[in-house]
C-alpha cells in the first residue's frame, strides 16, 4: 500500500454561510490529494497527459461525511493506494482535522486512457514502476 499525506487550510472562499467547508468542495480536496500523491512519486498529470499521452478520468467519486471542517483549519488529505493499477486505479481518501479527527472519507476512481486514440489502456509502465516497491511482500 502506498499513502501520501498533504495538507490543507481551508480558504474563507470555500466555505459556506455557516463557516463549513462547502460540500461541494470536497471533491477539488480529493483531486489535491491525488495529484500531490502522484507528485511524491516523481510524476505529474502534465507530464502524463502532454510527455506520454495518457488521461486520467473519473470515472465514480464515492465519499462520506463525517464531521464539518470550518474556515482556516489545516486538514490533513491522506490518500491511499491500496492495490497496482491494472486499468484502473482507486485512490481512498481520508480528510482528517486539526484534532486528527476523520471528517471525510471516500474514494474516487479513475481509468487510463490514450489521448491519441481515446481508447482505455492498461496503467502506465512508468507509474506501476515507481510504485512497485511499496506492494512488494
Amino acid at each position: 500500500m502506498y499513502t501520501h499525506d498533504f495538507q490543507k487550510r481551508v480558504r474563507y472562499g470555500e466555505t459556506d454561510q455557516m463557516g463549513y467547508l462547502y460540500y461541494g468542495n470536497y471533491a477539488q480536496y480529493y483531486e489535491i490529494g491525488r495529484v500531490e500523491m502522484l507528485r511524491s512519486l516523481g510524476l505529474t498529470y502534465k507530464a502524463m497527459e502532454e510527455d506520454w499521452g495518457v488521461m486520467m478520468p473519473v470515472l465514480s467519486l464515492q465519499m462520506r461525511y463525517v464531521r464539518p471542517a470550518f474556515y482556516d483549519e489545516l486538514l490533513t488529505i491522506r490518500t491511499a493506494l491500496r492495490r497496482i493499477p491494472d486499468q484502473f486505479i482507486t485512490f481512498h481518501v481520508e480528510i482528517y482535522n486539526e484534532n486528527n479527527k476523520l471528517v471525510n472519507g471516500g474514494s474516487v476512481r479513475l481509468c487510463f486512457v490514450d489521448k491519441k486514440s481515446n481508447k482505455t489502456i492498461d496503467a502506465p509502465v512508468y507509474l506501476i514502476e515507481k510504485l512497485r516497491p511499496f506492494f512488494e511482500p
